[in-house]
């Protein structure tokens, strides 16, 4: 579906002007990155306004994860071409339907309070486990993601941490049970199935 995306460079129909593949960037919320396709509507006064429409392979969604994508372009749009952006559309591969999204107060806030968390993420250099589910399907990044390997991955270390956890606990029972005293009365500790030899006793005394 991104073939003419990625393959072409700008067309015109009429009042309105096409452009493929164009680089974003806002200095203000940090981010950085390409909008599928941005329309520029010719209007009246001479005056282009830009109108992003990003593309997806699937149907909309119930949460707002895409609008706030696309008002993350307006905005950054916005702030480099020193205009105002009212809004623009998602188009869905799987219904073949071009939705509107209005850019309002309340998913321009939303947008912005996102690409606060994602600097705060990186900042944490803590990566968010990945949580599998139909839609990740149709994500070009599932490669790249591997939500099934990962999430395998991530039980195996937890139950082996856990593991090691316990054998830590248990360990000064066991030790104890192994010490025999010196005949100077300081304790000394039996090698066999000890990871710890002496605890810093001088086995030459």
């Amino acid at each position: 579906m991104h073939d003419k995306v990625d393959t072409a460079n700008r067309e015109v129909r009429g009042k309105v002007r096409i452009d493929y593949g164009v680089p974003l960037r806002s200095l203000r919320l940090g981010l950085i990155g390409k909008a599928d396709v941005v329309e520029f509507h010719k209007k009246d006064d001479g005056a282009w306004i830009p109108f992003p429409v990003e593309y997806k392979r699937g149907k909309p969604k119930k949460d707002n994860c895409d609008k706030v994508q696309l008002c993350a372009q307006a905005l950054c749009l916005e702030e480099m071409l020193n205009v105002e952006i009212p809004g623009g559309a998602l188009f869905y591969g799987q219904t073949r339907h071009r939705h509107d999204v209005i850019f309002d107060e309340a998913l321009r806030v939303e947008t912005e309070e996102a690409a606060k968390r994602v600097h705060e993420l990186i900042e944490s250099g803590i990566t968010p486990k990945p949580v599998y589910s139909k839609k990740c399907k149709l994500c070009s990044l599932l490669n790249i993601c591997l939500p099934k390997v990962s999430s395998k991955a991530s039980n195996y270390l937890m139950k082996a941490v856990e593991g090691e956890r316990l054998y830590l606990l248990s360990f000064p029972r066991r030790l104890e049970s192994r010490r025999c005293p010196r005949e100077n009365g300081e304790p000394e500790y039996k090698e066999s199935g000890c990871p710890i030899k002496n605890l810093g006793h001088d086995r030459s005394e």
